[in-house]
């Protein structure tokens, strides 16, 4: 009862959020802690619960985008239309990838997954004649206002929530974790690893190309460095997850959170020297809060609910 009341009071805080910030700027940054919230929450269920570090995710990203800048650039399609197909498209995609990746293992699976994002920025870049190249893709917007697309944000956030906590709940779950924790064991368990593996990575790709479509039609240009990018996708998806906490439900929000806002001011106010200011941040948190700041204060209040239960049987061995 007690986890469903918060959870009310936070969609209530969300909701009513821009109508406190009523700023386009404002609204702006909102929308973008969501967006990275999202990816975050989408990596999170595979490279957190299920163990498969991913530095490719700007594929699926990237892949989501295209399609639904392709619609309006090649078929005079609503880009809209992309919030279906993009998603689409990425799961298919990712199919192939997993059962060709997913035979790796560790480091090289990352390597695997780092080098698929690689191929598809190569691929858009130069095939020119389909994708305009580096030139990228631009369209006008149809809305003009940030309220709309803020409350869009939320919804793909809320259910990129809602797939991970049901996901996570479920048996899937259990199997999820195995896999990270020892995928030999899993195995000997009878365990379809791979299959496992990639019932996580499906739901992971249709996110992260969702969120790749809303990109699209928020911002209204992409260009193939900028969308498959890794270090401006892939590895600040990771970094979000990882200053937010591993493997926990609403660390890759709180990360995001973090993230986006010490990024305006250390960008405003520090300018060249905030890249600097940013990655010692990152370098003190995995030093002193390896497992994300949700997942520390997780840890404590296990450790604290384990103090009081023990004071409380310790009084009634004396007594």
């Amino acid at each position: 009862m007690k986890k469903v009341l918060i959870n009310i009071t936070v969609a209530i805080v969300a909701i009513l959020l821009p109508l406190v910030f009523r700023a386009p700027y404002h609204q702006h940054i909102l929308i973008t802690i969501l967006i990275w919230a999202a990816l975050g929450t989408a990596w999170n269920l595979l490279g957190g619960y299920a163990g498969q570090v991913s530095f490719g995710h700007a594929a699926f990203f990237g892949l989501g985008a295209y399609t639904a800048g392709i619609l309006a650039l090649h078929y005079n399609i609503s880009p809209w239309w992309g919030l279906l197909l993009g998603p689409l498209v990425s799961t298919l995609i990712s199919i192939p990838v997993g059962l060709i990746c997913f035979r790796l293992r560790g480091p090289y699976f990352a390597l695997a997954m780092l080098a698929l994002g690689e191929i598809f920025r190569l691929v858009f870049i130069n095939w020119v004649t389909f994708t305009n190249g580096a030139k990228g893709i631009m369209i006008i917007p149809k809305i003009t206002m940030k309220l709309p697309y803020y409350y869009m944000a939320l919804g793909l956030f809320f259910l990129s929530l809602t797939i991970t906590g049901l996901l996570i709940k479920s048996r899937f779950g259990y199997y999820f974790i195995s896999i990270r924790e020892d995928q030999d064991a899993a195995e000997s368990l009878g365990i379809p690893t791979t299959r496992y593996k990639l019932f996580a990575f499906l739901p992971s790709a249709f996110i992260t190309g969702l969120t790749g479509a809303f990109y699209m039609n928020y911002i209204a240009f992409i260009d193939p460095n900028v969308v498959f990018s890794l270090a401006n996708v892939s590895v600040m998806i990771i970094l979000v997850v990882m200053l937010g906490g591993v493997a926990t439900l609403w660390g890759p929000a709180v990360g995001a959170a973090i993230y986006i806002l010490l990024s305006e001011v250390f960008r405003t106010r520090m300018g060249a020297a905030s890249v600097l200011a940013f990655g010692i941040l990152v370098c003190l948190v995995i030093m002193f809060l390896p497992n994300g700041i949700v997942g520390e204060l997780d840890g404590l209040r296990k450790m604290a609910l384990r103090k009081m239960n023990g004071g409380e049987k310790s009084g009634l061995l004396r007594g």
